[in-house]
């Protein structure tokens, strides 16, 4: 029997999902027709499991009108434009960064979260619906036992300043990601992002193990783009994120 082209389990495959504590994101939608995406959209919205999530994101490169249309119908709006680099970690020159960078141990939980907080205050990046606990849970969803390596607090003279998270993407063996990269208000705007972004790059070449990194962030936050590019990111995608807010 030839094998329906809108069986749901079948588009699904297609298409990557990011799940985390109450959120759900679907990425690479590039592999599906037009049909194809409108019969997925049509899935997602009547999915038991993804309608119990707070908020359900589609990332997706600069769709027609029509498209846009039917994420509208749906329930989706446009919330942020997503700009993505890369960056070949062979090419970088190995050196010590200027940061302490402790991983999560046991009984730090609560300390790390509050600096995690901190960081994510006045952010340009398009803002969270989930509260800090969510987000925490989020990590160990996503990657799993190891999180807690994950997990970075850095420190500055023996003062916490902020929060780094490099890992290997789950379904990949060389891509290194960074969960979450931030400072808090008070030392931003002092040149440090750009050290402590390339202490990070670093870390997923000689500890994780990394072949190249990825990284994103949206297209209104400059100090971002402008880290990316000091450390030698070149852009290779720019997408559009819908979100349909369940709660």
């Amino acid at each position: 029997m030839k094998e329906n082209a809108f069986d749901k389990s079948n588009l699904y495959k297609k298409v990557k999902f990011v799940e985390g504590e109450n959120f759900a994101t679907v990425e690479n939608i590039t592999p599906l027709s037009r049909q194809q995406f409108f019969q997925l959209i049509e899935y997602l919205v009547h999915d038991d499991h993804f309608n119990k999530v707070a908020t359900l994101s589609i990332l997706l490169p600069s769709p027609s009108k029509e498209v846009e249309e039917r994420l509208e119908e749906n329930g989706f709006i446009l919330n942020d434009v997503i700009v993505s680099v890369k960056r070949e970690l062979s090419e970088m020159n190995g050196a010590e960064g200027p940061f302490t960078l402790q991983p999560l141990e046991e009984g730090m939980e609560e300390s790390f979260k509050q600096v995690w907080s901190q960081s994510m205050k006045g952010s340009l990046n398009g803002s969270s619906s989930l509260t800090i606990d969510e987000q925490f849970r989020s990590v160990e969803k996503e990657l799993g036992p190891d999180f807690r390596h994950t997990c970075q607090m850095v420190y500055e003279k023996g003062r916490p300043i902020g929060v780094v998270m490099p890992h290997i993407e789950p379904g990949t063996a060389v891509e290194g990601r960074l969960f979450y990269f931030g400072l808090i208000p008070d030392e931003r705007g002092k040149g440090k992002s750009k050290a402590l972004h390339r202490q990070a790059l670093s870390v997923l070449r000689d500890k994780v193990g990394a072949e190249y990194y990825i990284g994103s962030t949206s297209c209104r936050n400059e100090p971002m783009l402008k880290v990316f590019d000091y450390n030698g990111c070149r852009e290779v995608d720019r997408s559009n994120l819908y979100k349909r807010k369940m709660r």
